[in-house]
């Protein structure tokens, strides 16, 4: 098989690419509300509440900063595809695999240098 050309890499990626950063961002406003800090009047919360809150408000501030760290890596693929390197293995130079970029679009390495 030969390698596909930059073209082919980008028409095939690019769009998913845009589309789960836009969902990223759609998900992370719509969080927004679960990531503000927890009222610590103990008049409005009970304390079991209010640690709960706690709780929940650390856990979307974790799911909060996995999205942005997945927002950066689709930004860096879609640059890559704008400079013609997408699809290319960073550190070896070939080809990265369609199985492996229809997982993750937003792969750096092939199979064997990411292992």
């Amino acid at each position: 098989m030969t390698d596909p050309t930059d073209t082919d890499l980008a028409d095939r990626y690019r769009t998913a690419l845009e589309e789960e950063r836009a969902a990223l961002l759609t998900a992370s406003e719509d969080t927004g509300e679960g990531r503000k800090p927890v009222m610590l009047d103990q008049t409005q919360v009970g304390r079991l509440s209010r640690m709960d809150a706690m709780q929940g408000q650390a856990m979307e501030a974790a799911l909060e900063a996995r999205r942005h760290g997945r927002i950066r890596a689709i930004d860096a693929a879609l640059r890559r595809i704008e400079e013609g390197e997408f699809g290319w293995c960073d550190d070896c130079g070939s080809f990265i695999g369609f199985g492996r970029l229809d997982s993750d679009a937003a792969a750096m390495r092939c199979i064997s240098c990411a292992s």
